[in-house]
């Protein structure tokens, strides 16, 4: 394969520094990881294995095939999820929920497993959410 029709994600690993390609690894990994889990658990799991992967790819090369048939499947995804407005108005439903759920956890401490930890990791998954929403909108209906 020749440089200009190499994938933007796949890297000489000659060009790239051992410390960085650990780095590149770790984070790779740590991303698959929590992406496996969202594909049970509700989350971006396909958009996380897509990321992990896409470094891993750059750290090591011979994990590049792996990575178009998930973001083709992270794709679809992505655009099933703004397909209709009751996809949209759901999702948008969710992520407010979670943004005050956990307010609620965090001032409130009499609720169960309530405190700051709780309810910042659910608030930040209420905009986590959002912003997976607005970006995936804007991608498939574009701008206006």
């Amino acid at each position: 394969m020749s440089e200009y029709q190499r994938p933007e994600f796949e890297a000489d690993p000659s060009s790239i520094h051992p410390v960085a390609r650990v780095a590149l690894g770790a984070a790779g990994i740590t991303l698959i990881s929590v992406g496996l889990v969202l594909l049970v658990l509700p989350g971006p799991g396909t958009l996380l294995l897509l990321a992990g992967l896409v470094l891993l790819a750059r750290a090591i090369p011979a994990l590049s095939r792996y990575v178009e048939p998930v973001r083709t499947k992270a794709m679809e995804g992505m655009e099933a999820s703004v397909a209709s407005r009751w996809r949209i108005a759901g999702s948008l439903l969710a992520g407010f929920g979670l943004i005050g759920a956990g307010v609620l956890a965090a001032v409130v401490p009499t609720l169960p497993l309530a405190g700051w930890a709780t309810g910042l990791s659910l608030m930040l998954s209420g905009l986590i959410l959002l912003g997976l929403l607005a970006w995936s909108h804007r991608r498939v209906h574009g701008r206006r």
